[in-house]
């Protein structure tokens, strides 16, 4: 299991981000993490996967612990290597002026057994649109081909969980519903830990067995997916109200008051 308990951080000594945050995400599953742009999700999973330090953050106070192990302190290479967690980050970074297989190959370098080629070929089962485009230059392919790119080269560094950040970034619904369907079954085939953070709130519920909701550096409510998904609050803020009639401007503003409760 993931769990991070009452973590603190701040940027450049002053700016708090962070404030408190507790959650846990059980390995085999996919837990969902939402909240809109600034809620502090992507400095949540900097400060997991260990890179906090590059952007000049610093985990003032809390523990962060994967299967018992912390991993306060560790340098990310070894979050990778030794404890296998993956960080897939949002904006699809690729080395675009390689070929496909050498990102792939690139992103193999932090193992140190021989079934690369094996794996290559495993992985590559769940992309079919890349299996012809091997030798193609990573810069040319599209938005969602660089997205499928992204979760090769996490699935190729043999991960026992993935912390995704916004996969469905910048793509049309129809690539957005074929990229969820791969990662539930990633996570139901290969039996890989998720920790999925998305704007997206219905693609991300509808795949993920439990959900936190962070707002303003803190997590506001967390659920199973399914009631998080008929919740009114949840719906309104995130997933647009099914009946807006006889509604006015004070009600539309509801949930941007109970969602702090906590704040």
């Amino acid at each position: 299991m993931l769990k991070i308990e009452n973590l603190t951080v701040v940027y450049l000594g002053v700016i708090s981000v962070l404030h408190g945050v507790s959650l846990s995400a059980p390995e085999q599953s996919i837990t969902a993490l939402l909240g809109g742009n600034g809620s502090g999700k992507t400095t949540l999973m900097r400060a997991i996967s260990g890179i906090l330090d590059i952007y000049e953050g610093d985990i003032q106070k809390g523990e962060i612990e994967l299967n018992k192990v912390k991993l306060n302190g560790l340098k990310a290479v070894d979050i990778t290597r030794k404890m296998n967690l993956t960080y897939m980050m949002e904006g699809r970074p690729i080395f675009e002026y390689l070929t496909i297989k050498e990102n792939l190959k690139a992103a193999a370098s932090c193992r140190w057994d021989s079934n690369v080629s094996r794996d290559m070929e495993g992985m590559l089962a769940y992309f079919p649109p890349l299996v012809k485009r091997l030798q193609s230059k990573a810069g040319y392919l599209s938005g969602g081909e660089q997205q499928m790119l992204c979760m090769s080269m996490a699935l190729m560094t043999n991960p026992k969980f993935i912390l995704m950040d916004e996969p469905s970034l910048g793509l049309s619904p129809i690539m957005v519903k074929e990229i969820f369907e791969v990662i539930g079954r990633i996570n139901s085939e290969k039996k890989i830990g998720i920790l999925l953070s998305e704007q997206n709130a219905m693609v991300a519920l509808k795949v993920s067995s439990h959900g936190f909701v962070m707002d303003n550096g803190r997590v506001v409510m967390d659920d199973s997916a399914k009631a998080l998904l008929s919740n009114a609050d949840i719906q309104e803020a995130y997933l647009g109200s099914a009946d807006q009639d006889g509604k006015d401007y004070k009600e539309a503003k509801r949930y941007k008051r109970r969602k702090r409760w906590l704040g």
